[in-house]
């Protein structure tokens, strides 16, 4: 789960009417219209409104100057729930927010749930014309074409990648800042966009983007946040905006930012927050239809599988549609390549499947992933929920794997450590992450719970939790820097040598500290900014990182198409060692350059000697070294060894 303020929430009760109101309503009463909802569409003659409330009596909308009322409509009800209102002329410019009465209580001001487009804070939406935020060239952007076997994914956030100094930055924080090119540090390294193109990484994945509830836009700062505070889902956070007052340029900037990227030859990610709301009394859902949009209990309260006081319900009807729709509107909008879904397991296993199905048919390359978990159970049907154990049910749609994640690093409590501290125990967990999850008769670890090597994320590390430097840092504090290096080195060489697709967080490359801290999603720039200063001490490091990321594009054997692939052409290697593994890509034509692959894993404190398939190889990596269209020649007579803490590639051509 996302690590952030699960306790600042209490349990926010419904009131007594409200609850009644639900309780007593029938599956009639919350028809479902057909269409899209369009809450505001303008043109220059007119403007037209609708919200879907059918437990309303009534609904207006007021539209709005700066802070000031100009004009309150009457909405009329119209069919399926939807009330609907025209202002005529050229309404550009104005804010609107909605207010509906519900059983005899007027509820707040909202800007709806569906709003494209918000003032500064989100509380009231913007009438645009969305046509005027498209950056020049905007209608032939195009993501590039990347081979599935090539994926790598890089997790950043704004303000890490571009608050520091050294990132050279002339928008420090902010969209633009990650859509520049050329920026490079004191030592005149390059930094931010430039900096991941240079890695070869495929696909960039942002942290929160949509509109949050946490940070208040109102008020210049330096205030940070990861964002998983949602509050108005089809629009962007104004907090990375040059001009949150402006409901255009949010809008425009990071349209810019998707182009820029696109241009430069990588796919976007969003990480949407589907699962869960900022609070309930803020925002759309409750100000719109009390008790429907969230799972409730018995009590009227509402249930928190998410750990942040409420649970969304993607079970009902119209929150299914509104999840689908948002998603859709983001690819078609602003040009989106693929997802990353928080707290995925509180969401049903339909919706994960309908998901897919919509975006596939607007983008048959979309990526699509989650967090497998809750923070604690939803109130529904276990069995029906998208739960990592069950992701084999949702072919196209991949989970982390905490299995390869913890085996190599060890468990999220720092208790022990994994296979590059040379703990025993993980190896049979490393090697169910090596096969991606699939099942295979060599591995006894768990039940696999995916198809394919596609459906596996394999991770160390995330914006959650410690990352790498700081966590081995606690685990082995005796540990010297170069031996923490090559802790790094290995954990990461196991992820890019798994059949799953590789992915991680920015800066790692670079040996980054957060200053021992494991929860940073609000703290200051001192300890989440990246310094890019890093990059010219650890280069050697970030050259190795560029190593495993080419790995991928040189070797489409490290990312087999089927389970069943990966069972005829993948074996391990016998060894006593009980933190040590070995496997053979074996039998690769048609596949590979390589006709054979040998990946030896150390991870003792000890030299080990594996036996292996005699051949005629050639080095891949010596463990330090890339030479990955074949180096020097090994003279073996079936017998290798591997240094401690380090991974070796042979091959066979």
């Amino acid at each position: 789960m996302t690590l952030h303020n699960i306790l600042s929430y209490g349990v926010i009760l419904l009131s007594a009417v409200a609850v009644a109101s639900c309780a007593g309503a029938t599956d009639d009463v919350y028809a479902i219209p057909e269409r899209p909802i369009e809450e505001m569409s303008y043109t220059p003659e007119r403007t037209t409104f609708e919200v879907w409330g059918p437990t309303a009596e009534s609904a207006v909308v007021r539209l709005y100057d700066g802070d000031s009322l100009a004009q309150e409509i009457a909405m009329t009800r119209g069919d399926s729930g939807l009330w609907r209102a025209t202002a005529e002329g050229d309404q550009r410019g104005r804010l609107y927010a909605f207010q509906l009465t519900v059983d005899g209580k007027t509820l707040k001001e909202t800007a709806g749930i569906f709003a494209k487009a918000v003032g500064v804070n989100g509380d009231r939406g913007a009438i645009i014309d969305l046509r005027n935020t498209d950056p020049e060239g905007w209608s032939e952007d195009r993501a590039p074409e990347v081979k599935p076997s090539e994926r790598v994914i890089y997790e950043m956030h704004y303000r890490d990648m571009t608050a520091h100094a050294s990132a050279g930055s002339k928008y420090p924080g902010k969209y633009l800042g990650m859509a520049e090119r050329g920026t490079r540090s004191a030592e005149g390294l390059a930094t931010g966009l430039d900096h991941i193109v240079e890695l070869g990484v495929t696909h960039v994945h942002l942290l929160p983007t949509a509109d949050f509830g946490s940070i208040d836009e109102s008020k210049p700062s330096d205030q940070y946040n990861w964002g998983y505070e949602p509050k108005n889902y089809s629009t962007p956070e104004g907090t990375y905006s040059t001009n949150a007052a402006d409901p255009e340029a949010r809008i425009r900037e990071l349209k810019c930012l998707v182009k820029a990227m696109h241009d430069a030859g990588l796919c976007v990610v969003l990480d949407v927050v589907y699962n869960h709301t900022t609070s309930t009394e803020n925002c759309g859902f409750e100000l719109t239809v009390p008790g429907y949009f969230y799972r409730m209990r018995e009590d009227g309260t509402f249930a928190d599988g998410s750990g942040c006081g409420n649970e969304t319900a993607s079970d009902k009807p119209m929150m299914q549609k509104y999840i689908v729709e948002s998603l859709e509107y983001w690819v078609k909008e602003y040009h989106i390549d693929g997802f990353r879904f928080d707290l995925m397991a509180i969401h049903d296993i339909e919706t994960m499947n309908l998901i897919r199905k919509r975006l596939e048919a607007l983008n048959p390359n979309i990526l699509l992933y989650g967090e497998g978990w809750a923070a604690s159970a939803p109130l529904y049907d276990e069995s029906k929920l998208a739960f990592k154990r069950y992701t084999y049910h949702m072919p196209g749609v991949a989970a982390f794997s905490d299995d390869i994640r913890d085996a190599l690093r060890g468990k999220l409590d720092l208790s022990a450590g994994g296979f590059v501290h040379g703990v025993e125990g993980n190896k049979e967990a490393l090697k169910f992450g090596i096969v991606a999850g699939v099942e295979h008769p060599e591995v006894d670890h768990a039940e696999a719970w995916t198809i394919d090597p596609e459906q596996h994320v394999s991770y160390v590390s995330c914006h959650d939790d410690h990352n790498l430097r700081d966590r081995f840092e606690h685990i082995s504090p005796e540990a010297s820097e170069q031996e923490l290096l090559k802790m790094v080195r290995l954990a990461q060489f196991g992820v890019f040598t798994s059949q799953g697709i590789p992915f991680i967080f920015c800066g790692e490359e670079l040996f980054r500290s957060k200053h021992g801290e494991k929860n940073t999603y609000n703290m200051p720039d001192k300890y989440n900014a990246i310094d890019w200063s890093l990059k010219s001490r650890y280069n050697d490091l970030v050259e190795y990182y560029k190593g495993l990321i080419a790995l991928r594009k040189a070797h489409p054997a490290f990312a087999l198409e089927s389970g069943d692939q990966v069972r005829k052409h993948l074996k391990f290697i016998e060894c006593d060692n009980a933190t040590a593994v070995g496997f053979v890509l074996d039998e690769l034509e048609g596949i590979d350059s390589a006709k054979r692959i040998v990946v030896l894993m150390n991870g003792s404190r000890e030299s080990v000697e594996f036996a292996i398939p005699k051949g005629s190889y050639r080095w891949i990596t010596d463990g330090e070294r890339w030479t990955l269209n074949g180096g020097d020649a090994v003279e073996s007579n079936g017998t290798v060894t591997v240094a401690p803490i380090s991974g070796v590639i042979l091959a066979e051509f």
